[in-house]
């Protein structure tokens, strides 16, 4: 595959760096970018088929094609122009082939967002794995600086949230408190619903 003139091999060796970037910013864009081509790469027949149907008729050029292609059909069935009227109004074989080709371009549409949809999950628990791993590293730093700052005999703030930083967040922890929250939020909005009927039909 190529992207900007250049297959992956020859872009995994490109050195033409930026100097507004850094070579680490620069070493990551390179590797996100290798992993979409390796992504793409891996799509079999029926795939590329799909996504090439799906990226056409998400053009405008799709919507072009259609009027003209409604226009002249409705112009050939009119009969006024020489043509023997083969699907008069109100065009009953062009309802079934709109209808055929809606079921199956919504198909195509539907096997390119499973795929997608899959490459995005992949690519949320790399996210995730990467943001437990800096969670566990920073929370350590922290625990490693403040055993420092006792052996220098430094006190601490009284006030800091050194404490709580310094423990190790979980994330079934935080899922349950987020699911807590809604649940809460749900039960008040519905009380205030029903508080405001009763004051409602009071009146």
């Amino acid at each position: 595959m190529k992207l900007g003139g250049m297959n992956e091999e020859e872009f995994e060796y490109y050195e033409d760096n930026n100097p507004a970037l850094s070579k680490i910013i620069q070493r990551n864009i390179r590797t996100l970018i290798r992993l979409r081509l390796q992504a793409a790469n891996k799509r079999n027949l029926q795939d590329r088929i799909a996504d090439m149907i799906t990226s056409f008729s998400g053009h405008i050029v799709f919507v072009y094609v259609h009027i003209v292609w409604f226009g002249a059909w409705i112009v050939l069935n009119t009969g006024r122009i020489g043509v023997h009227p083969f699907d008069p109004f109100p065009y009953g074989l062009l309802t079934m082939v709109v209808s055929l080709e809606a079921i199956f371009l919504s198909t195509f549409v539907l096997i390119s967002q499973n795929r997608l949809s899959e490459e995005s999950e992949y690519r949320t628990n790399l996210n995730l794995q990467i943001a437990l791993l800096t969670e566990h590293e920073v929370t350590r730093v922290l625990q490693m600086l403040d055993a420092i700052q006792d052996k220098m005999g430094i006190d601490n703030d009284e006030d800091s949230e050194l404490a709580d930083l310094e423990m190790e967040t979980k994330p079934e922890d935080v899922l349950t408190e987020i699911e807590r929250l809604q649940q809460l939020a749900l039960k008040r909005k519905k009380l205030i619903k029903r508080n405001s009927r009763s004051r409602l039909f009071s009146i």
